[in-house]
């Protein structure tokens, strides 16, 4: 992961999810990506806090935004590791929050998980 590439993928993403650009943001992850987030089982009102691959990560960003129409999330740092990186940001409400991504060879994310400052 060089430094770069971090910093282009986490402007890239923070400006997609202010402009609420579902399509855009998808266009980051793999067709069989996995994604889990405490806020899932709020969202979709189901038991769950894990989703694999872009249909069900799909409906659940879109009811996610229908519920917070004025998103906007500021960039505060970027960490990166090995064919992986971490966005520190505020997010939802001004809570602190982070998503930790792992990317396969052609650097689209198979795996993230986000955070949320409780």
């Amino acid at each position: 992961m060089n430094k770069e590439f971090a910093q282009k993928f986490a402007d890239s993403w923070i400006d997609a999810w202010n402009h609420q650009n579902l399509d855009k943001i998808l266009e980051f992850y793999a067709e069989g990506c996995e994604f889990s987030s405490p806020l899932i089982e709020k969202v979709l009102h189901k038991p769950i806090g894990e989703l694999e691959g872009l249909a069900a990560i799909r409906n659940y960003w879109a009811e996610a935004l229908k519920l917070v129409p004025n998103l906007s999330f500021e960039l505060v740092a970027v960490l990166s590791g090995i064919n992986s990186l971490i966005i520190t940001y505020y997010g939802a409400h001004d809570t602190l929050s982070a998503d930790v991504f792992y990317f396969d060879a052609n650097n689209k994310v198979i795996k993230s998980s986000a955070y949320y400052e409780l």
